[in-house]
């Protein structure tokens, strides 16, 4: 495909892959919102029988192709498109705010649609996007991800003595965070930090994703607040470990910092991968805007060794 790169893959052998998919080849797009990269499978053409394997194989950066999980997009009865979507480590999540802006570009660029402004059906619901078009390829897209969910047990988190978690204290690995909770469709806890390179979140993610305040896990954002508008933010996310970007994570992040009176409600994260543009309005829904990019298309082969 012009101005793509095309990549082939090997991956195991037909007994170990058989029940994935269906035939021999199957194509895929890898995309990537300001670094979080998915491997994209168009099911209107192709199908996966047992996604969760095969996202963990498509994943791994040496026996697969790399990638921070795996997205589906297929038909859907109530919607435009449907987005399932597959952690590194095969479990599946229920929105990823990168990833379907990613599904936006997609189904535009690729001819799906021809609409600039889409539905797309998700586990945590119908998100609406507006696509930003110039030469005919999506540029950004802006997502109106719904409403904070505030009440700790619609996150879920497990804390006595409240029904909504802002600011309060938690004992991690023996040291103690403050922390605001917040779902986007999937449980984000926040904390704020001085500096956020100062974090060893290869130690403290897990730790704070395996709590047991947290039944479902937990996507962990650390934050340090830059100005009323700007955040700076690195992301543990449950299933991948840490990540260029969380789109969800950020709405989050911003709603966190709307709450603590840290910042004003129109706020650009920036994230290691990129920046996105939050708002969070005043009726408790959440918009994002950020980018959408094709890293590559290709073919995995499903071979015997």
């Amino acid at each position: 495909m012009k101005n793509h790169r095309f990549f082939t893959f090997y991956l195991g052998s037909i007994a170990d892959i058989s029940a994935i998919c269906k035939g021999i080849n199957m194509r895929f797009t890898k995309m990537q919102g300001c670094g979080n990269d998915y491997i994209y499978v168009n099911c209107f053409e192709e199908t996966v029988e047992n996604p969760s394997d095969m996202a963990i194989k498509v994943s791994d950066v040496h026996y697969g192709i790399g990638s921070d999980g795996l997205i589906l997009i297929s038909p859907s009865k109530a919607a435009d498109f449907r987005m399932s979507m597959y952690n590194a480590d095969g479990s599946e999540g229920k929105m990823c705010g990168n990833g379907i802006r990613c599904v936006a570009k997609y189904v535009y660029d690729f001819g799906l649609t021809e609409k600039t402004t889409i539905t797309i059906e998700t586990l945590s619901g119908i998100k609406t996007l507006k696509l930003f078009v110039k030469d005919k390829k999506v540029q950004s897209v802006r997502v109106d991800m719904g409403k904070a969910i505030l009440k700790k047990d619609d996150i879920p988190v497990i804390y006595e003595g409240k029904e909504i978690i802002v600011n309060e204290p938690v004992n991690i690995d023996g040291s103690e965070y403050k922390i605001t909770c917040v779902s986007m469709g999937n449980p984000h806890c926040i904390t704020f930090v001085e500096d956020v390179g100062d974090i060893e979140i290869e130690k403290i993610g897990p730790r704070f994703e395996k709590h047991d305040m947290f039944p479902d896990r937990i996507n962990t954002e650390f934050i340090h607040v830059v100005d009323r508008t700007h955040i700076d933010m690195r992301v543990w996310e449950r299933g991948s470990g840490e990540t260029l970007a969380c789109g969800t994570g950020a709405c989050a992040s911003v709603v966190a910092c709307v709450l603590n009176g840290l910042t004003d409600r129109k706020v650009t994260v920036h994230l290691l991968g990129g920046d996105l543009e939050i708002e969070y309005i005043d009726d408790g829904t959440v918009y994002m805007t950020g980018p959408a990019a094709v890293v590559c298309t290709g073919e995995i082969n499903l071979q015997p060794e």
